[in-house]
């Protein structure tokens, strides 16, 4: 059986979002925003406050594993930190080449380091070297910067110094996150490696995912902003693979998820950032559904929690 991943999503795919969708089933494995690395060894505390699933044997509540994400261009400190995150509790860690962030990638992290494959490559096979050979090493990493040329290059520099397991997400940097996704690019790099290669880009629907394991020749998609929009897609997705009906939810399938969310901002989250916190998803949310639109316009007029959350139980 293929895996579906929870893509990293910085400023949105936290625990408290981690919680709510493995808890809707279909994911099998979370990977966390980046911890950014600049020279220095991390503090247990930064660890565990980008991923307290480390308290809980580093799972969901709904059980989902979860893998600590490194940022960062220094290749001792982010072997160091490897090191602590494995101490800590993670099952593996993840290298990210991909994020696409202009502040990122000024202080050298992220999809910038791809236009320096030997950079990439020296960066993985120090955090190998650091961790051992049983530890769990995957890395992440966009088509390229500016073109796809250094693509292959930089994928087979990854699999030399030791990864286990490579993610591309099928654009490069420049491309952002403009459709399309360039799948059969994922295909031409997958036939270049013998690790596995897990598959990332534009997918929203079921159909979106068969077509993207066709196209890319790869088992296992990481998915991101398709998740998010549509929370249930991946339970969708599994009920197709074992040969049922997808059940797609409606809003009102939702909206006890929703309340949930809202209860766990406001146990969590400080005050001062609670209505953005619930009003950013309820606009992703948007995109899927107009209850959830409503419930953005009408709740930038509401004070309390209270006052968001009978907004949206009454919703449906």
């Amino acid at each position: 059986m293929s895996r579906i991943i929870l893509a990293p999503m910085e400023g949105l795919a936290d625990d408290i979002l981690r919680d709510c969708l493995t808890r809707i089933g279909g994911i099998d494995l979370c990977v966390t925003e980046f911890i950014r690395v600049t020279t220095q060894l991390l503090p247990p505390k930064v660890f565990k406050r980008l991923c307290p699933e480390l308290a809980n044997g580093c799972k969901t509540p709904a059980g989902i594993p979860v893998r600590i994400q490194l940022l960062g261009s220094d290749p001792a400190a982010l072997a160091a930190n490897a090191v602590r995150a494995l101490e800590l509790g993670s099952p593996g860690i993840d290298l990210n080449f991909g994020c696409p962030a202009k502040t990122v990638n000024r202080s050298q992290g992220g999809a910038i380091l791809l236009q320096e494959p030997q950079r990439v490559a020296h960066i993985v096979a120090t955090v190998r070297q650091a961790i051992g050979d049983d530890a769990w090493l995957s890395a992440k990493m966009r088509l390229g910067f500016a073109t796809k040329d250094l693509a292959i290059e930089n994928a087979k520099g990854i699999e030399g110094a030791g990864a286990n397991e490579l993610t591309v997400h099928a654009r490069t940097k420049v491309e952002g996150y403009r459709p399309p996704a360039h799948w059969q690019w994922i295909e031409k790099i997958r036939r270049q490696v013998s690790i596995p290669v897990i598959a990332n880009g534009e997918v929203w629907t079921p159909e979106d995912y068969t077509t993207c394991q066709q196209v890319s020749g790869c088992d296992d998609v990481m998915i991101g902003r398709g998740l998010v929009w549509k929370p249930d897609l991946a339970l969708q997705i599994c009920h197709l693979q074992i040969g049922h009906p997808a059940q797609e939810w409606d809003w009102s399938a939702l909206v006890p998820t929703v309340l949930y969310f809202i209860d766990l901002v406001a146990a969590q989250v400080e005050v001062r950032f609670q209505h953005a916190r619930i009003k950013q998803w309820l606009k992703l949310l948007g995109r899927i559904y107009p209850q959830a639109d409503a419930c953005f316009e009408q709740g930038k007029r509401l004070k309390t929690l209270n006052e968001l959350r009978s907004l949206v139980t009454h919703s449906r």
